[in-house]
Order: C-alpha cells, then structure tokens, then sequence
C-alpha cells in the first residue's frame, strides 16, 4: 500500500508537487480524527440528555392537566 500524499502549488510558477506525507503527519491525522468523533460523541450524548429532560418536562406538565398547545406555547 502506497502512503498517503499531499500536494503542493507553487503558486508562483504554477509548478504542483505530490509529497509523500511524513509519519509525524500521519500520526498529526490519527489524532484529529480521534479528537473529532470524541468530540461528536461527547455532542450527540449532550443532545441525547437534553432531549430527555424536555420530553421528561413535556411529560410532567401534561401530568399537571396542561394541554399539547399550553406546553408548546411554553416552549417557545
């Protein structure tokens, strides 16, 4: 399997270079990707909770005799 590449322009005089990328870049991509589906994770499971505690809210004042639209107007 080849290594990965990157390419450059010189944009002076136009001139493109394909560059084989270095093992510190390969381990630089590793570890943002790494960083970026954690930080995904971390997202999704804070939109998971918060939609929870609304539903859990939503339920709650419909328990207290609130109608759909009373809860709604609330909400906005």
């Amino acid at each position: 399997m080849s290594r990965p590449t990157r390419i450059e322009v010189d944009c002076s005089t136009g001139i493109q270079s394909i560059i084989e990328l270095t093992d510190a870049e390969i381990a630089q991509i590793e570890a943002d990707r790494v960083a970026v589906e954690a930080r995904k994770a971390e997202e999704d499971a804070k939109a998971a909770a918060e939609a929870e505690a609304k539903a859990s809210a939503q339920a709650k004042l419909a328990a207290l005799g609130l109608t759909a639209e009373e809860i709604a107007a609330l909400s906005k």
